[in-house]
């Protein structure tokens, strides 16, 4: 295979009371990918699988389990996983590309973003994701190629695991990995390890494991970072980058962070979280988790690249949701040149409905002409509407199923209209 392309990733964000504001979890990630890669956005029903029953993921089949549940996820639409998502309990998880001392395992095996799914259809809490996810490391291993090209880009994977009273960072190395418990305040993660001695669980031979590599003297204080990685822990969040751009924008609005703060953060272009360029944001997401377990979590899609000429529109776990037709790749079946060996033989045409039309209408607001200045004013008057309509829902602890099940294909409906 070909050389790897030089590092890219995502940036994921959460905030706790006191920093979120209104008593509610906070959480919001951009995805960076290749800047012709569709993101599309899916609803999966929970489910009831047969015992014994196997489980097709990216690359290779796994044991299913006997229940899974409802998830929202917003992925390449080549793969199987998912960059980012939310179930139905409230659980949210988005990863990172990270890369250290360890070598990157090119064997196919479970995708990072392989991980994030099976983390939320198994999970009711972030925490019991994280068990999930460790345990599948454990058992399956970590691999493969993450884009839809003949280019190798492997990596090891770090994640931000939230629900509605706590979030977790899980940050891997191979198998190996390390967790921190996030209770208050504000944490990010980007494309390095982050985690430095505060390591609340672990791999049981992380420490062994980094003696026997000379990576630690088993002396100092174990600095997971330091220690798996080339990171100078003591200046990550001073020195410039994605990583420490993420910190000061979520600390310049602690305490008073909000979905709509959360969405100003992943729209900055000049921190570089609002990535341009051969890798750029394709899709990103905000979720409001209030800590009443009686209201409803509130997750936000644009399901198009670049969040400042998207829309984030809302969608509500409710039986019997509209599917999301609007936002869903067409698929191809065995014939998907992802499926036959070798792979990634020819790229089919994976853009869905609501890409097609914001590829048209994002040319004209990037000419910011008349039309485009217009059509960008519209879909923010758009997405500021339907904020404030989940805001009356959860100040008011009034939800009306038969109009929140077609939320989100609604909010697709107008935005779609705007952009004929």
């Amino acid at each position: 295979m070909a050389a790897r392309p030089p590092p890219r990733s995502c940036d994921t964000f959460v905030a706790l009371p006191p920093a979120a504001a209104g008593g509610r979890v906070v959480f919001g990630k951009n995805s960076d990918r290749p800047r012709d890669e569709v993101q599309e956005v899916l609803h999966c029903p929970a489910a009831r699988h047969p015992p014994g029953a196997a489980l097709q993921c990216t690359y290779i089949e796994i044991e299913q389990v006997r229940h899974t549940y409802a998830v929202v996820l917003s992925r390449p639409s080549w793969l199987w996983g998912a960059e980012m998502g939310a179930n139905e309990h409230g659980v949210c998880i988005g990863n990172e590309a990270v890369w250290g001392r360890e070598e990157v395992c090119d064997d196919e095996a479970l995708l990072g973003m392989d991980l994030v799914r099976l983390g939320l259809e198994r999970a009711d809490t972030a925490e019991k994701a994280l068990t999930v996810i460790v345990d599948l490391l454990e058992k399956y291993g970590q691999g493969g190629n993450c884009m839809e090209s003949h280019m190798a880009f492997t990596y090891h994977n770090s994640f931000l695991i939230a629900d509605r009273k706590e979030a977790w960072v899980l940050e891997t190395s191979g198998k190996h990995w390390a967790a921190e418990k996030v209770e208050g305040g504000v944490r990010n993660i980007s494309n390095q390890l982050s985690i430095t001695t505060k390591i609340d669980r672990q791999h049981p031979e992380l420490k062994e494991y980094a003696k026997s590599k000379g990576w630690w003297d088993g002396e100092k204080e174990f600095d997971f970072a330091a220690t798996y990685s080339y990171v100078n822990t003591a200046r990550m969040t001073t020195s410039r980058g994605r990583y420490c751009e993420g910190y000061k924008l979520l600390n310049k609005h602690k305490g008073s962070i909000t979905s709509e703060t959360m969405m100003e953060i992943l729209r900055d272009k000049e921190s570089g979280i609002n990535m341009e360029g051969g890798f750029m944001t394709t899709g990103s997401m905000v979720s409001v988790l209030p800590q009443e377990p009686n209201l409803p979590c509130i997750h936000f899609f644009t399901g198009t690249p670049d969040p400042a000429r998207s829309v984030f529109k809302p969608f509500i776990f409710v039986p019997n949701v509209t599917q999301l037709l609007k936002t869903t790749s067409p698929t191809f079946g065995h014939d998907d040149p992802v499926k036959k060996q070798p792979r990634f033989q020819s790229k089919p045409d994976r853009r869905h409905e609501l890409y097609k039309k914001h590829e048209s209408a994002a040319v004209a607001m990037e000419a910011m002409k008349d039309e485009g200045k217009e059509m960008l004013q519209k879909i923010q008057m758009l997405e500021k509407s339907k904020i404030s309509e989940v805001e009356s829902i959860l100040q008011n602890g009034c939800l009306d199923t038969n109009q929140v099940v077609n939320l989100f294909t609604q909010c697709v409906e107008e935005e779609l209209k705007i952009y004929s």
